[in-house]
């Protein structure tokens, strides 16, 4: 009796397993549209010059306001949580928008964070406080922006540019708090693995599996 205990958990309990995860994984649901066809960036100016776009790219973007320099605890939270695990995807960027006036603040934080960090999918593009208040409110998000023109909060924008989310009333996620280290590594994390896999599964399903996602 003992023995066929034995067997049961080494060989069939991991099997049930394997069978009730992989079922779960294909039974994701899409991570809900919040807002479709937000607004790309223009011309707006990046800090290293070179024309940043929502267009094809998994995007997680940010408001970072013109005191970047005094939260950028907040950014490290999102670099050490999110950024560092899924910076070497092709298809994944990180964009903060900042106010004009904010580049050399931007400047000493990258340096900061290049010490230990591959920068290659940071980005940061600046535009005046008008600008950027109008960007925001095109988003159509319950949460506003603070009078420094900046949230605490990211947000998830897939390839065609659909800001993604939770919808349900108990559940409802517009975006995730960089002040909350819990958070990012939960609720973001989740919801970015859905996201992810999305993609993955519509790779696979057109025999176009890539190692970008």
């Amino acid at each position: 009796m003992k023995k066929n205990i034995v067997l049961f958990v080494l060989f069939v309990l991991p099997i049930v397993a394997y069978l009730f995860f992989a079922t779960g994984v294909n039974g994701f649901t899409k991570l809900p549209v919040i807002t479709p066809k937000v607004n790309d960036f223009g011309d707006w100016k990046s800090l290293d010059g070179k024309k940043v776009t929502l267009n094809n790219k998994i995007t997680v973007l940010g408001f970072g306001g013109s005191d970047i320099l005094e939260n950028r605890g907040n950014l490290f939270n999102l670099n050490q949580k999110i950024y560092q695990r899924y910076h070497t995807f092709k298809d994944v960027q990180f964009v903060m928008i900042c106010p004009l006036g904010t580049e050399n603040d931007v400047k000493s934080i990258m340096d900061a964070l290049d010490e230990f960090t591959d920068l290659a999918q940071w980005s940061f593009v600046f535009a005046t406080p008008q600008q950027i208040n109008s960007y925001h409110a095109q988003l159509k998000l319950v949460g506003k922006l603070d009078t420094n023109s900046g949230t605490p909060d990211v947000y998830i924008l897939d390839k065609e540019r659909n800001l993604r989310g939770r919808k349900k009333v108990k559940d409802y996620k517009e975006g995730y708090s960089t002040f909350s280290p819990a958070e990012l590594s939960n609720e973001m994390l989740d919801d970015f693995k859905v996201i992810l896999y999305e993609y993955r599964a519509a790779l696979k399903k057109n025999h176009n599996a890539t190692k970008q996602l």
